[in-house]
């Protein structure tokens, strides 16, 4: 199998990179990636069979050289995405330049070649807010720029769904550890500022629910979804619905002394919560884990911490 990954050098596409090149079934990989996030940590360390990873410097509106590298290929992961938390509001442009219009150029390229699946990683924002469990069924009612450019994005790979394997993958937030990390994600930023800075900023009260899903369990999803037979459509993917009151409970019991601060808790905060039972689960399922577990994990990762054992000791000590 040859497998061509779009935005291969990003947060997701990092670990998939190194999950799929593991696989015997997969015999040569593209990396396809403007790096644009300046994150290079996908072509350090690790190493990899040199002869199954391939990089490919270029641009997702780059629609010629699109056609070069999607010759003989027989998986597409389009993971090339605009991703900016918390500013998903600003910049309409650059947003529905590489999302919106990135995803057309990819799916004209595509419906020249002869590929077998095509595997759209897009995203919940294209739901916007709700305090309603969502479904596949919901009807999109995106809030952001973000979310809107997602939506859109989704609207060109719809197009293929009768002439390949075409999945659309509605993810939850994610978070958890890769070599090339994002810390603007909500969960990932908590972890950054607790083990650096002993205190988390929490916009609104905290009671506000949203739904994740772990990196470990999204790169298994993706690699599972080129191999299994499932229908071309539209699927949410998510693990688990919480408040980020919870996530922070877990949090002190891996930082004792750690501190909270709330900002404009009189205001209402975005929220979305969505099925985890989802219709992808009658073809795969999640591999069970704990949250306290995988942010236990994510710590171990960090290459020092700016709290003191005498503080953890302390904090301990006094009930904290």
């Amino acid at each position: 199998m040859k497998v061509l990954i779009t935005g291969g050098a990003g947060y997701i596409g990092t670990e998939l990179v190194r999950h799929l090149s593991a696989l015997p079934q997969v015999d040569h990989i593209i990396v396809y990636d403007n790096l644009s996030r300046g994150t290079y940590n996908l072509f350090v360390g690790h190493q990899m069979e040199t002869d199954k990873v391939q990089f490919v410097m270029g641009d997702i509106l780059d629609s010629r050289k699109l056609r070069k590298v999607l010759k003989g290929i027989d998986v597409v992961y389009h993971l090339a995405a605009k991703v900016t938390t918390p500013f998903d509001h600003t910049d309409s442009h650059y947003f529905e330049q590489v999302n919106h219009w990135g995803t057309a150029e990819l799916v004209y390229a595509l419906e020249e070649a002869s590929i077998g699946k095509l595997i759209y990683v897009s995203s919940a924002a294209v739901y916007g807010s709700t305090h309603e469990v969502l479904d596949e069924d919901s009807i999109p009612q995106p809030e952001t720029f973000y979310g809107i450019s997602k939506l859109r994005g989704e609207s060109h790979v719809e197009r293929t769904f009768t002439k390949i394997n075409s999945l659309i993958l509605r993810c939850g937030n994610v978070y958890g550890y890769s070599p090339s990390m994002r810390f603007d994600a909500v969960i990932n930023r908590f972890m950054f500022d607790a083990n650096f800075n002993n205190r988390i900023s929490i916009n609104g009260n905290g009671r506000q629910y949203r739904s994740f899903i772990h990196i470990d369990k999204l790169v298994h999803t993706l690699s599972q979804a080129a191999f299994l037979p499932i229908p071309s459509g539209t699927y949410n993917l998510t693990d688990k619905n919480i408040q980020l009151l919870d996530v922070l409970e877990a949090m002190r019991e891996i930082f004792p002394s750690l501190e909270f601060l709330f900002i404009n808790q009189h205001l209402s905060m975005k929220e979305i919560r969505i099925n985890p039972e989802g219709k992808l689960s009658k073809y795969l399922s999640l591999p069970p884990s704990v949250l306290k577990d995988e942010l236990i994990r994510f710590k171990e990762k960090f290459a020092f911490s700016s709290i003191s054992p005498e503080q953890q000791e302390k904090a301990i000590g006094q009930g904290i």
